[in-house]
């Protein structure tokens, strides 16, 4: 058991010291690092040291001495009670944060209420001093900035991409070509801009389900902001990353896809894989992203014998059900690629599962029907060539 050397008690006999056994914590021996204050006159163990926040000293509570000065009081600066909201008083001394993206310098003067003043004339002064200091456009900034915010609290999306759609929003605001456009498609297009540049996956139609806008309005001011951010980028106005703006990668919306329908980690997992042999594949690698993502799953899908259809798949993911088959047959075609080998490999999944779909089976069904249409028309012909139809005194005889 270790010892440490400790000065007395006894005031009488200050050179006498005192051996107390400390004992191992833990089992273990070594040495005492904890750092303990004294006071170096009265030399008591333990000692009562007294931090006093009024003057900003430490003091020995037994003897007087002031150990440490200039001390810094890190407690809170007032006591919070229930009818504090009563009084109108604002414990804040230093007001919100500046914002970068607005155009004044966020500074400016809160005229209160005094004694003995009417509140109706307070009211009247701080309605007067904001006219004509707060600016018109940073009002239209912040209205849209606290919808933006709405907007994607309401789709769950992560602040960076707040910060982004804000940051798009602001550079793309003033500019001439987005004049005429509805402040919703500029929101709209805003935020997808955000979720790219943030490699958060949302598709076209997800953004467009949140707020209302109109496809054709919303694609035009998606091209338009993405010119005049690429523009002001390549011209050093603006240092941001432009170049996932076109579009997330396939493999970030395969594990959202996968569980809105509900599917096992394993297939999420051979349907990342498959994606990325897309690459490979140079008839779908040109498609987009939502497109090979979800004909990925969809193979995979078929591959372990899960009884979810393509029309499901469509409906639920908000892609057209031929849209999948026409990948399908692109992929079964290169199974060798998009299939991971090492399933086929352990016995989990074979390739007999996929099913085959004939190409020509379209074809053959539309010829069909056109010829069975030509058919039926031949015949009506025929049959107005054979009968003539006559009408004598208002009965109607038909003859060959």
């Amino acid at each position: 058991m270790s010892v440490s050397v400790l000065p007395s008690r006894d005031s009488t006999a200050p050179k006498q010291q005192q051996q107390v056994p400390v004992p191992p914590t833990g089992g273990r021996r070594g040495p005492n690092l904890n750092i303990v204050l004294t006071c170096p006159e009265c030399k008591v163990y333990p000692p009562k040291i007294v931090e006093r926040f009024s003057e900003g000293d430490v003091v020995c509570a037994l003897c007087g001495l002031v150990l440490s000065d200039k001390l810094v009081d890190t407690r809170s600066e007032w006591r919070t009670f229930s009818n504090d909201d009563q009084n109108g008083d604002d414990p804040s001394r230093v007001g919100e944060a500046s914002n970068p993206l607005l155009d004044g310098n966020n500074l400016s003067t809160r005229i209160g209420q005094g004694e003995g003043t009417d509140m109706r004339f307070t009211k009247e002064l701080n309605r007067a001093q904001g006219k004509n200091i707060v600016d018109k456009k940073d009002n239209e900034v912040q209205a849209a900035f606290a919808k933006m915010t709405m907007l994607c609290d309401a789709a769950e999306l992560p602040k960076i991409v707040k910060d982004c759609a804000k940051e798009a929003y602001k550079l793309c605001h003033d500019e001439k070509s987005l004049k005429g456009k509805s402040s919703e498609s500029i929101m709209a297009a805003s935020i997808l801009i955000g979720c790219r540049r943030a490699e958060v996956a949302r598709t076209f139609k997800e953004i467009q389900s949140i707020i209302h806008v109109k496809t054709k309005e919303f694609g035009k001011t998606l091209g338009i902001m993405k010119g005049i951010l690429r523009e002001k980028s390549s011209d050093g106005f603006i240092k941001i990353n432009t170049d996932n703006m076109s579009g997330a990668q396939n493999l970030t919306y395969i594990p959202r896809f996968c569980s809105h329908l509900g599917l096992p980690m394993q297939v999420t997992t051979a349907a990342e894989y498959t994606a990325k042999k897309c690459k490979e594949i140079e008839e779908i690698a040109g498609k987009s992203p939502i497109t090979i993502a979800v004909v990925s799953i969809y193979l995979n899908i078929l591959l372990f014998k899960i009884p979810v259809s393509a029309a499901k798949v469509g409906q639920i993911l908000q892609v057209t059900e031929g849209t999948i088959k026409s990948g399908y047959k692109i992929l079964y075609e290169h199974r060798d690629i998009a299939v991971d080998p090492q399933l086929i490999a352990n016995g989990t999944v074979s390739m007999d599962n996929l099913p085959r779909l004939d190409k020509d089976r379209g074809a053959k069904a539309a010829a069909a029907s056109s010829s069975a249409a030509a058919a039926a028309s031949a015949a009506a012909s025929n049959k107005k060539k054979e009968t003539a139809v006559k009408k004598e005194d208002g009965v109607v005889k038909t003859e060959k």
